[in-house]
C-alpha cells in the first residue's frame, strides 16, 4: 500500500489487479507506482499537462450507476458493472477515482501506441548514430518497446532546419523535434520567460524564439534535459562524448545555498557535464545554467597544484610541517569558508576551539532570483552555524579580522579558501603576520601567504553540505585530485594534531561523523540560530538529541524547523 502525504488512498483496478494509489494523481504516475509503464513524451511531472503527444493512451472505465436512483449497477455475479469509455483516453490528464478500471496493455492500447509511434517517425531523420541524445533517447526506447518495427511510409521526409541557435547555450536540430512542447511550458512556468513557440502548421510546424528574442535565461539548459529526443542540445556538450561512456556521480551544486541535487558525468578523470538530479524537496528537476559551468574550475589556469613556502615550491608534507611550526604558540585567527564541507568545518572549528583561536567567517551574497539561485552564494553557510564555526550570520567582509590584528589579538592566520585582501583586510596589516593559505585557486592572499597548501575541489572529494532549507545532503567524489594534493580533511587533521598535544585526530569521514555526534550538545548551546536571516528556526522546541543529524545516509523528512537529512 502506498502512503501519500495526505494519508488518503483510493482503490483502482489496474490491468485486472486491485491496487491502491494516492488520491488525486494521474494514471501515468499511478501505474508507475505499481511497476507499469505508460509511455509518454509531452507529460512531465513538474509541468502543466498539455496532452498533445497522445502516446499515453489507455482504456479507462468507471463503475456504472443508475441515473434515477444513484445505485450501483451490478453484473450477474454481483460485481459492479464497468462503463468503459468508447475511445482510449490520455493517462497524463486523467486523475484516479475510486473504483476506476484501467487497461494499459490491451490490444486496442497497443495498436494506438504503434500508430502514434509511426506518426512521430514519419518525418524523423533517424540519425541516431550521430545524435547527441543517443543512449538516453525516449524516442529510441519507445520505438523499440512500442513501435511496429517497420515503416509503411515511402514518401520523402520533410526537411527542417538544423543547427539553429536558440540562445547562447542551446542549439536546435528541428527535424528531430516531436512537438511535445515541454520546452515551451518550462519557459512559461519555471523561469517565467515566455520566449519559445511553434510556427507554421502540420508537418511544417517548427520550434522557434519569438521575433527579437532568444533563449538566454539562466535556466535555458533545463530545456535540453527535458527534451525527450535530440532536438535541443547543449552547445557546450554537443558532440563531445557519447553518454554511455560517461561515469555518473551524485553531487550537490555549490553555486548557492539552494543546494541543487546534481549528476556529474565524467570519463577518465575529466568532467564533461553537470545535469540536475530530481529531488522534489529541494530543486524539483531543475538547476541553473551558471551552476553547470562550475566544473571548469577544476582545470582553471589559476588552479594551485603544488605547495609553496615563501614562494618556493615544495611538497604538501613539508608545507604542513612548516605551517605547524609557524602557527604553534601564536594567537591564531582562523578564517573558515562557507564553501567547505560540514566535516571540514567541524575540524576547523575544533582547531579554533582547542587552540583558543579567534574565528572569522565571510559570507558571499548576491541577488536571489526567486527560483534556485539564492542570495547566499555559498553552499554551506548553515553548516558553519551547526558546527560552531560561527555563532552569528556572517557579513560579506572580514573587517573584524582587521580590528583583531590592530589590537594584537591575532598574530598568525589560517585561511581556508578566502581572499583576505578582497574582504576589507588591509595588506599592510598582513605584512608582518604569517599567513597559512589552504585553497584550490590562486588569489591575492595566496600570493602573499608564507605557506600555501593546495586542496581539492568539491568534485575531487566527498562530504556534506547543509542547504538553505537545513537539508544535510551528501556529495560524492567525481574525479581523482591532482597528484600530490592532499584531501582537505587530511590537511586539517594533521594541523590539529600538530597544534594540539596529546591528540590524534582522524581524517576518516565516518569517524568525524561519530565525533560530531559526540559534541553536538555543546555545539548547540553556542549557536544562536535566531540570528539566521530568512531561515527557519532550527529547533522548534525539540532537543538536539532528537534530531536525526548523525544518520547521514538515511532519508528523514522531519517536521518544519528540524534538520532533515538527505543522503
Amino acid at each position: 500500500m502506498i502512503s501519500p502525504k495526505n494519508g488518503k488512498v483510493v482503490p483502482i483496478v489496474l490491468d485486472g489487479k486491485d491496487v491502491e494509489v494516492p488520491e488525486g494523481i494521474n494514471l501515468v504516475e499511478a501505474a508507475a507506482l505499481h511497476g507499469k509503464e505508460i509511455p509518454h513524451y509531452c507529460y512531465h511531472p513538474q509541468l502543466s499537462v498539455a496532452g498533445n503527444c497522445r502516446m499515453c493512451l489507455i482504456e479507462m472505465g468507471t463503475p456504472m450507476r443508475d441515473r434515477a436512483t444513484g445505485n450501483s449497477i451490478l453484473e450477474d455475479d454481483g460485481s459492479p458493472k464497468i462503463g468503459w469509455v468508447p475511445k482510449p483516453v490520455i493517462g497524463c490528464a486523467t486523475n484516479v477515482s475510486p473504483g476506476m478500471h484501467v487497461k494499459t496493455e490491451s490490444k486496442n492500447v497497443l495498436d494506438c501506441r504503434e500508430g502514434i509511434m509511426e506518426f512521430l517517425l514519419v518525418n524523423h531523420p533517424l540519425d541516431c548514430p550521430i545524435c547527441d541524445q543517443a543512449g538516453e533517447c525516449r524516442l529510441q526506447e519507445f520505438a523499440t518497446d512500442y513501435g511496429r518495427g517497420y515503416s509503411r511510409y515511402v514518401e520523402r521526409k520533410n526537411v527542417k532546419p538544423k543547427r539553429t541557435r536558440l540562445g547562447p547555450r542551446v542549439t536546435l536540430d528541428d527535424e528531430r523535434c516531436i512537438l511535445c512542447s515541454r520546452c515551451i511550458r518550462f519557459c512559461q512556468e519555471v523561469p517565467k520567460d515566455d520566449v519559445l513557440g511553434f510556427v507554421d502548421r502540420g508537418s511544417f510546424s517548427t520550434l522557434t524564439c519569438f521575433p527579437g528574442r532568444e533563449l538566454d535565461n539562466n535556466y535555458s539548459l533545463n530545456t535540453v534535459d527535458i527534451c525527450p529526443v535530440g532536438a535541443l542540445t547543449s552547445s557546450d556538450f554537443r558532440f563531445k562524448m557519447r553518454v554511455w561512456f560517461l561515469k555518473e556521480s551524485t553531487s550537490i551544486c555549490q553555486e548557492s545555498s539552494a543546494g541543487c541535487n546534481t549528476t556529474v558525468s565524467s570519463r577518465e578523470g575529466e568532467i564533461f557535464r553537470i545535469t540536475p538530479r530530481r529531488n522534489d524537496h529541494v530543486n524539483d528537476s531543475w538547476m541553473t545554467d551558471s551552476g553547470r559551468e562550475l566544473y571548469k574550475s577544476v582545470k582553471s589556469s589559476e588552479r594551485i597544484y603544488s605547495a609553496r613556502i615563501k614562494n618556493d615550491s615544495t611538497t604538501s608534507d613539508a608545507a604542513l610541517l612548516e605551517a605547524i611550526q609557524i602557527l604553534k604558540g601564536k594567537s591564531l585567527g582562523v578564517v573558515g569558508s562557507c564553501k567547505s564541507s560540514l566535516e571540514e568545518q567541524h575540524l576547523l572549528a575544533q582547531i579554533a576551539k582547542k587552540t583558543k583561536a579567534k574565528q572569522f567567517l565571510r559570507g558571499h551574497f548576491g541577488e536571489d532570483d526567486g527560483i534556485l539561485l539564492s542570495a547566499d552564494r555559498t553552499p554551506n553557510l548553515r553548516g558553519a552555524l551547526i558546527t560552531g564555526l560561527t555563532k552569528t550570520y556572517p557579513e560579506d567582509h572580514l573587517s573584524a579580522l582587521s580590528l583583531a590584528i590592530q589590537k594584537k589579538k591575532v598574530n598568525a592566520i589560517i585561511v581556508v579558501g578566502e581572499d583576505l585582501l578582497d574582504s576589507k583586510v588591509d595588506q599592510a596589516l598582513l605584512s608582518n603576520i604569517p599567513v597559512v593559505f589552504i585553497g584550490t585557486h590562486e588569489n591575492k592572499t595566496s600570493r602573499i601567504a608564507k605557506v600555501v597548501i593546495p586542496s581539492l575541489t568539491v568534485f575531487e572529494k566527498s562530504g556534506t553540505f547543509v542547504n538553505r532549507g537545513f537539508f544535510a545532503q551528501a556529495f560524492n567524489q567525481v574525479v581523482p585530485g591532482p597528484a600530490g594534493v592532499l584531501p582537505d580533511l587530511n590537511i586539517l587533521a594533521r594541523i590539529k594534531n600538530g597544534l594540539v598535544e596529546d591528540l590524534e585526530q582522524s581524517a576518516d569521514i565516518n569517524l568525524i561523523w561519530d565525533e560530531m555526534s559526540s559534541v553536538r550538545n555543546s555545539v548547540l548551546k553556542e549557536v544562536s540560530f535566531t540570528q539566521v536571516k530568512k531561515a527557519p528556526v532550527l529547533l522548534n522546541g525539540s532537543k538536539w538529541s532528537d534530531l536525526p543529524f548523525v544518520e547521514k545516509d538515511a532519508l528523514h523528512y522531519q517536521s518544519s524547523g528540524k534538520i532533515r537529512v538527505k543522503g
